[in-house]
């Protein structure tokens, strides 16, 4: 015969008093163990790395044109001051009396009666020029009264009394300031309206030296 199972017998029949009795007493001084956590709550969870991710390529702005207005003027210098041209001088009274008298003689002269206009030009700087390297103070400069005819048929475009109104414009130029100290209309003996005094500077004199 087989032998009986002896653990399935015990676990189907009741337990005797005095076996219940001493199981009190034992699972009474018995802790129940506690649940481990899970192995997936203990841990912590390495999360794999993330890839770095490029920002996407945004379509580059166009700069606005700049407004004519928000470009910065360029500073301009003021222009730098000219010195001011001294005041021409006319014949002194003294000298003039003396000229007009003929007491005194002019140290030279000088007839653009005649002349184009552009010759008489380069005329008169040469003559005045000359004048004052050789110590003149006193010149005539003949211009011509001027006449509202022709004079000849060579000269067929010549203004009446062109070189009348020109010669004082020449004489009061600020490139003849060097030279020219004054001017006047000359007395009736030397040509009246026509013909000019012309006071020269001194060689090598200041602008207002006389």
């Amino acid at each position: 015969m087989k032998p009986k199972d002896v653990s399935k017998s015990r676990g189907k029949r009741a337990l005797e008093p005095h076996e219940a009795e001493l199981w009190k007493i034992v699972t009474r001084h018995v802790n129940p163990l506690r649940r481990r956590k899970r192995a997936a709550e203990a841990l912590p969870v390495e999360e794999p790395p993330q890839k770095e991710t490029k920002p996407a390529n945004k379509p580059v702005k166009q700069a606005k044109p700049m407004k004519v207005s928000a470009v910065a003027k360029p500073v301009v210098a003021p222009p730098v001051a000219k010195p001011a041209l001294l005041p021409l001088a006319p014949v002194e009274r003294r000298t003039r009396q003396r000229l007009s008298r003929g007491q005194i003689e002019v140290d030279a002269r000088i007839d653009l009666h005649g002349m184009r206009q552009a010759t008489a030009h380069v005329q008169l700087i040469g003559f005045l020029h000359r004048a004052q390297a050789a110590g003149g103070r006193v010149v005539i400069v003949v211009t011509g009264k001027g006449s509202t005819r022709v004079a000849d048929d060579a000269m067929p475009f010549r203004e009446a009394g062109v070189l009348r109104r020109a010669v004082p414009q020449w004489l009061s130029a600020p490139e003849l300031r060097t030279v020219v100290l004054g001017f006047e209309e000359a007395s009736a003996r030397h040509g009246g309206s026509g013909a000019l005094y012309v006071r020269l500077r001194s060689r090598g004199a200041r602008m207002s030296d006389p």
